[in-house]
């Protein structure tokens, strides 16, 4: 992977919800840079405030998630040549839940299909049209791209890497259908995919499911290996995996005992913690 070149000056951030956006917000801060923020109301952490609140070089603006023209509006009265997306925005609100202002809805009604890809992607055109570049998600955040190799004590077992490469065939399939990122796997058999519910959700589904069917009768081993990969075409810029500690929590609720992961496509935040509560819980974690 290339090294990023980061530019100083003054940077837009457009805050999802979870803790990806702090995350970026101090790794600007770090590079010196002025950070504005475009907090989605729906979703964005009201923490955001108290941070701006300590650091005059961090400045909030609050919009709904379908008021395009405002945040272009924004980031032009601010200055701002640059803009990346951090956190996760629920596709359900984004298929069912906001109210499109003209631009938006225009947008939308140009899409030939509405997956997140076609949408963000459009925006990021219509940002780009009107001199704001959105970079990629990464940039700042590249020490925190998952390494190769087994990240725990214990490496997956034979069955469980059998789980694997057959999980990595039919995730990176769907993954080209931009249907989801994350399939739930036993015994060589698919027990979940992601759709728009995202990965914890899945998790959880093929947990309830295994409990369901882990009857005396069952033919399925009740352990579940989670997969999970970037898209063949990620555009890193938008949607870029993601794995943190609550991940690992659902993980063992589930009863999943094994957890892989797509070298340098994949974000770990706080990775020393989930490496040790997947040690604590008998979770295998392996990048390649």
């Amino acid at each position: 992977m290339p090294e990023s070149n980061p530019q100083p000056g003054k940077l837009g951030l457009i805050a999802g919800n979870g803790r990806f956006p702090f995350l970026l917000l101090d790794a600007a801060r770090a590079h010196g840079l002025t950070v504005v923020v475009a907090a989605i109301k729906e979703e964005t952490d009201p923490e955001i405030d108290a941070r701006a609140a300590a650091d005059p070089a961090i400045r909030v603006h609050w919009l709904s998630l379908g008021e395009l023209s405002r945040l272009i509006e924004t980031f032009q009265a601010e200055g701002v040549t640059r803009a990346v997306m951090a956190g996760q925005v629920k596709h359900t609100q984004i298929f069912s839940s906001i109210r499109p202002d003209w631009r938006l809805a225009k947008l939308l009604m140009s899409l030939r299909t509405r997956n997140t890809d076609m949408l963000l992607g459009a925006v990021a055109k219509v940002l780009a049209d009107e001199g704001i570049e959105l970079i990629s998600s990464t940039e700042y955040l590249e020490p925190l791209l998952a390494k190769p190799g087994t990240l725990t004590h214990r490496a997956p077992s034979v069955e469980e890497q059998q789980d694997i490469d057959y999980g990595r065939t039919v995730a990176r399939a769907i993954a080209a259908y931009d249907l989801g990122q994350t399939v739930v796997i036993a015994a060589q058999a698919c027990v979940a995919v992601e759709a728009m519910e995202g990965t914890d959700a899945t998790i959880e589904r093929a947990g309830e499911l295994m409990r369901r069917l882990g009857g005396p009768a069952s033919t399925l081993s009740r352990s579940l290996t989670v997969v999970k990969v970037a898209k063949p075409n990620q555009d890193m810029r938008f949607d870029v995996p993601v794995i943190g500690l609550r991940t690992i929590e659902t993980m063992q609720r589930a009863g999943a005992t094994c957890l892989a992961l797509e070298v340098g496509r994949t974000l770990l935040f706080d990775a020393e913690a989930i490496v040790r509560a997947a040690d604590q819980a008998g979770i295998a974690i392996v990048v390649a």
